[in-house]
């Protein structure tokens, strides 16, 4: 058997754990059950909420998970500091876009199949909850292609990359996938050329969140290249065309849409460009009370079983008209077993604590239907061509 240097072959990780915070770290703040919060520990800034005042040189050098007191009200306000993960990140970050939560999140990278090294493509980045629960998944080799319409959000996303240690595993690109500028034009009669008007300007869109991308849509990787696809889009269907030419043979694809009209629709062109087994779920989430009560032993008549001394005792009394000497009497309560002491074949009452669980009277509402297919082994054309 011959051994082999791990280290000629270099390895892309995720960050790797460490156990105490250093400067600069992400730290998500618990506050309470239902607020969560987060900070990139920075020395001499002051985080502050309605507990109080707390100091980031308190957070540096402490462990994940620990307690920290406020710097004002004597010390009455705490928080916890913990480790992030897509879950914890994904209760804490800046809302740009509605998010996939949790629940949804596993539930794609279920079904998706996702696992390491896969080269994964997602249309929709927004807040990145997502892209965090794909990157997760897909490390320590993979790639992940995000892309996102709106420029201002792609550079927060890469930003966002970078500060989490994930820059090596996520490309972000500013693009509509579905090319609904290249519809317009076709369906306007345009020729794709940009008229110039007499103050010499174009008359190309402006807008700073459109002006890098050139309107025909599609993920611009080429053929059979992404494992999986992930589409988070108001109109999901539009982008189907797109995704068939990128996704390998028996790779898997996800839509998520809140309406059912949108899933309909999504259906209905996966089926017309050579996806089949199609699956929509939707996923409800039921949370239940546990907790531990203490209730009441029911009362027993099962006699006792009598050791044979003592079973010769009663016989005795029972000859007797139920009466024995009173050196025999105390000489059968002695020998009694300790449940049976105080009356013979009555055993004493004990409470027991059982673990009961019940549901809670309401239930998170319904988020989005996911609609999920595999592609055919047959190589689809490029829409743009």
């Amino acid at each position: 058997m011959h051994l082999v240097n791990c280290s000629l072959y270099n390895e892309h990780h995720l960050p790797p754990a460490r156990r105490l915070i250093q400067p600069n770290d992400l730290v998500v703040v618990f506050e309470s059950f239902n607020d969560l919060n987060f900070v990139y520990a920075k020395p001499n800034d002051i985080f502050s909420n309605r507990n109080g005042h707390f100091h980031h040189n308190d957070f540096i050098g402490k462990p994940y998970g620990c307690k920290i007191r406020s710097k004002n009200n004597d010390g009455l306000g705490f928080l916890y500091l913990l480790r992030p993960t897509p879950e914890l990140w994904a209760r804490s970050l800046p809302h740009r876009t509605q998010i996939v939560h949790e629940l949804d999140a596993s539930m794609i990278v279920h079904y998706l199949n996702l696992s390491p090294n896969m080269t994964v493509c997602e249309s929709g980045t927004g807040s990145g909850a997502m892209s965090h629960a794909i990157l997760r998944s897909i490390a320590p080799k993979g790639k992940l292609h995000t892309y996102e319409f709106n420029k201002l959000r792609v550079e927060k996303a890469r930003e966002e990359f970078e500060g989490h240690g994930l820059g090596h595993l996520a490309e972000c690109y500013h693009r509509d996938v579905c090319g609904k500028k290249a519809l317009l034009k076709l369906k306007n009669g345009d020729d794709g050329t940009d008229k110039i008007d007499e103050s010499g300007s174009s008359n190309k869109d402006d807008d700073n969140n459109q002006d890098d991308d050139d309107g025909t849509g599609g993920f611009q990787l080429g053929q059979a290249v992404s494992h999986a696809i992930f589409l988070d889009l108001p109109e999901p269907w539009l982008a189907v065309p797109h995704a068939a030419y990128t996704i390998k043979a028996n790779g898997r694809i996800c839509s998520y849409s809140p309406c059912m009209e949108q899933t309909q629709r999504t259906s209905a062109a996966l089926r017309k460009h050579g996806f089949h087994s199609l699956r929509t779920v939707e996923a409800r989430l039921k949370e239940y009370f546990v907790d531990e009560i203490e209730m009441e032993a029911p009362p027993t008549d099962l006699p006792v079983i009598l050791t044979e001394e003592n079973a010769s005792m009663e016989k005795e009394r029972c000859a007797n008209g139920g009466v024995l000497p009173k050196k025999e009497d105390e000489k059968m309560q002695d020998a009694a077993p300790e449940e049976t002491k105080g009356g013979v074949g009555k055993k004493r009452k004990t409470n027991s604590k059982l673990l009961c669980a019940r549901p809670f009277a309401q239930m998170r509402g319904h988020s989005a239907f996911l609609t999920f297919a595999t592609a055919g082994n047959a190589l689809r054309p490029d829409p743009n061509r």
